[in-house]
């Protein structure tokens, strides 16, 4: 894989546009974004949805469960009108994984994907990712960085593919963290940055890990964790951001 940038986009560019849709990736491309970072989740028939919520009140005109529908009915509900801060984006879909792939290879964007887990489906959805991952990793970007907060969904996406770079999801820096990030194999530990000081950013890179972290909208607290030696801020205004950089 190639190198994660200093700015990534937080579900595309959530502040810009709906966030987890084909448009928010545009626009993220727009924003100056060298990667996005994106949700997935299992649906009832395998398949991964590109969407944050289990449920899909928040962020669509559906009702209920991701994993009690099947991805054509997710791809056929309206994922961009309830988004306020910036008009025409009615319409905007909910994609599949394999979807948003294709249109981020096209805009040229690196992707992060977190996989989101299911209750008991945690190893099927981390290999189901992993699959789909390794197969994107022809165009220049380079094959995708998988993370999740989940242990069980990172190892059997290692096993599924055991060249894909794997990230460890993090909201804080709880005893164990070292040894669980060495038997995973990862790459890189995901971290909210309010749990992080200059000391225990050190820690992480001294572990050998490149050092991602979320969700950081303030230039000056970014400029903050770049000097730490944070590689990555995952941020809802790209733009904001690599202005103030």
């Amino acid at each position: 894989m190639s190198e994660p940038p200093k700015i990534i986009g937080h579900r595309g560019a959530a502040a810009l546009a709906p966030e987890n849709t084909l448009g928010g990736f545009r626009k993220a491309k727009q924003a100056g974004a060298g990667w996005v970072e994106f949700d997935v989740r299992i649906t009832r028939d395998s398949r991964l949805a590109v969407i944050h919520d289990a449920d899909l009140e928040r962020t669509t005109n559906g009702r209920g469960s991701v994993a009690d529908c099947d991805m054509a009915e997710l791809g056929a509900l309206d994922a961009g009108s309830w988004f306020e801060a910036g008009g025409g984006y009615a319409g905007e879909r909910v994609p599949s994984l394999e979807e948003a792939l294709e249109i981020l290879g096209d805009l040229g964007l690196g992707a992060n994907i977190e996989v989101k887990p299911t209750p008991g489906r945690e190893r099927e959805a981390g290999r189901c990712a992993a699959r789909i991952a390794a197969r994107s990793g022809r165009r220049d970007a380079g094959l995708p960085l998988l993370s999740s907060f989940s242990p069980e969904v990172l190892e059997a996406a290692r096993e599924a593919s055991a060249e894909l770079p794997l990230g460890l999801l993090l909201s804080r820096l709880a005893p164990g963290w070292e040894s669980a990030a060495r038997a995973l194999g990862c790459f890189s530990l995901h971290c909210n940055h309010k749990a992080l000081n200059r000391a225990r950013a050190r820690q992480i890179k001294d572990e050998g890990l490149a050092l991602l972290v979320y969700t950081v909208n303030e230039p000056a607290r970014a400029r903050e964790l770049i000097s730490w030696g944070v590689d990555s801020v995952i941020t809802d205004v790209p733009d904001l951001l690599l202005a103030g950089l």
